[in-house]
């Protein structure tokens, strides 16, 4: 049985970070993998609580004490295939989740220090990649065939699952590589993607194939994959990204949507080119975003060499601790998250609106023109009030925009599919996944842009109902519905 006096003996400690000066040099992940006594250590601070609320903090419904006491025991072998039970992608969401399962951990109540459950996950991860990520491949196919229309962790934890299952599984990607936003949009800070190609590689070998470089809806038409396919997931990820067209100078040279960016970057460090598009060395770089796609701009920033950098927010500057009245255990609570690239320089300022993108005279940004604000909701709409003489300038010669997403892209394939975009930018579903008549949709697609643990476990439900579509034996665990939200206090 679990230690019941570990949290009381050890107190919450993550694995130092890289030095600064030394992972600014390089686009290596910042952290190092962790020591086994450390994590050994971290995981005898699970309770293995008799309701633990960790569960209902993740989507995935993983079985966090589980795995913590097969750490703490060295049962890794154990501890390996109990975590990938329910997470198809631990070295993913290890290393990018939030971990709004720390934010419902039992000791985290009052104010205290919740269990490193993302870094045990990923360390779980990284010693089952050391053994070997062993395919399973079906002994008997189904006969039945099915098309995953993009190739982001929605979509490819609904591919495992169905290859798993028996069906002949092929996915598209309209990039010339796999991966969706973990190839081209996140940082190999965050995640090297040698994760990516081993999984892959295990895919591959269970059936799964891939084609990359086919726009689907414009290189090959809906009609088409329904002739090849006896059912479809769309999983298109939810990539429009929010604009400022009102902003006066939104229209000058330099000011760009921060996915552009991060792609540009990130496809020089693949080596599949030499020079980025967008490139901050020796630039006085503003960021207008105050989430994880800013935080990743900044880093990347930092490391192309930028000559200065201003993170701007909108709100305030939350507190370091979680308001209990505004956010009671076990919700999300929203507090001042620090980025490992906060730590690495630039300017956070807060409470802060763009007023204007100064012209140089030449049609390039020179400047940023921002005042002060306060931030208020009235009947569920925001008011934004800019405080008289607050007015300043910020030096811009590159601006990026991390406000956020509007939903998935509007794109042929909507049309030829007979699915549309809601009020929202995102895809409705049926209660069984299905957007239009064998046709299923999962992940930022249907959801929004959300955390990549929701996007694998919508994959997961959608492919459990598409093996019920395709009469497949048995049933396929299902850990959400479309309509499972995260956890709130009502």
């Amino acid at each position: 049985m679990p230690d019941p006096n570990g949290f009381l003996r050890y107190p919450r400690r993550m694995p130092a970070r890289r030095p600064v000066p030394v992972r600014i040099s390089d686009w290596r992940e910042v952290y190092p993998p962790a020591g086994a006594e450390l994590i050994r250590e971290q995981a005898t601070r699970c309770m293995d609580c008799g309701i633990p609320f960790c569960h209902d903090g993740c989507p995935l419904g993983n079985r966090i004490p589980d795995w913590n006491d097969l750490v703490r025991t060295g049962n890794w072998d154990a501890a390996v295939e109990s975590l990938h039970a329910t997470n198809n992608f631990p070295e993913f969401t290890g290393r990018l989740c939030p971990a709004p399962c720390e934010a419902a951990c039992v000791l985290g109540i009052s104010g205290g220090e919740p269990v490193t459950i993302k870094q045990v996950e990923v360390e779980i991860a990284n010693a089952a990649a050391r053994d070997g990520l062993h395919p399973r491949p079906v002994a008997t196919p189904s006969g039945r065939s099915v098309a995953v229309v993009g190739s982001g962790p929605a979509g490819l934890a609904a591919a495992q699952q169905l290859a798993r299952a028996g069906h002949a599984v092929t996915v598209y990607e309209r990039d010339d590589a796999v991966g969706g936003l973990l190839r081209y949009g996140i940082p190999d800070f965050k995640l090297e993607k040698e994760h990516i190609d081993l999984r892959l590689a295990q895919m591959s070998a269970e059936g799964v194939r891939f084609r990359t470089g086919v726009h689907v809806g414009v290189d090959v038409t809906a009609e088409q994959l329904r002739a090849e396919h006896d059912a479809v997931l769309l999983a298109c990820g939810a990539l429009q990204g929010r604009d400022t067209p009102e902003t006066p100078g939104r229209a000058l040279r330099g000011v760009h949507q921060a996915m552009d960016h991060l792609v540009a970057a990130n496809r020089v460090v693949s080596g599949r080119e030499a020079t980025a598009a967008i490139d901050a060395a020796g630039k006085h770089v503003v960021i207008i975003g105050g989430g994880d796609t800013a935080a990743d701009c900044l880093g990347v920033a930092h490391r192309q060499g930028a000559a200065g950098i201003h993170q701007l927010d909108l709100y305030p500057q939350p507190p370091r601790e979680r308001d209990e009245a505004r956010d009671p255990w076990p919700t999300w609570p929203w507090i001042l998250r620090e980025y490992a690239a906060h730590e690495e320089g630039g300017e956070r300022v807060f409470a802060v609106a763009v007023q204007e993108f100064v012209d140089d005279g030449t049609g390039q940004v020179r400047a940023v023109r921002i005042a002060e604000v306060t931030v208020e909701k009235r009947d569920g709409r925001r008011i934004v009030t800019v405080l008289p003489g607050s007015e300043r300038e910020l030096p811009a010669d590159l601006v990026l925009l991390a406000i956020g997403f509007e939903g998935t892209e509007e794109q042929p394939l909507l049309a030829q599919f007979g699915v549309a975009r809601n009020a929202r930018g995102a895809v409705d579903a049926r209660p069984d996944w299905q957007a239009a008549d064998g046709v299923f949709v999962a992940g930022d697609m249907h959801r929004g842009a959300s955390l990549i643990v929701w996007a694998i476990a919508e994959g997961r439900a959608a492919a459990a109902a598409m093996h019920a579509y395709l009469d497949g034996a048995g049933a396929l665990p299902a850990p959400v519905d479309p309509a499972t939200r995260p956890l709130a206090a009502h």
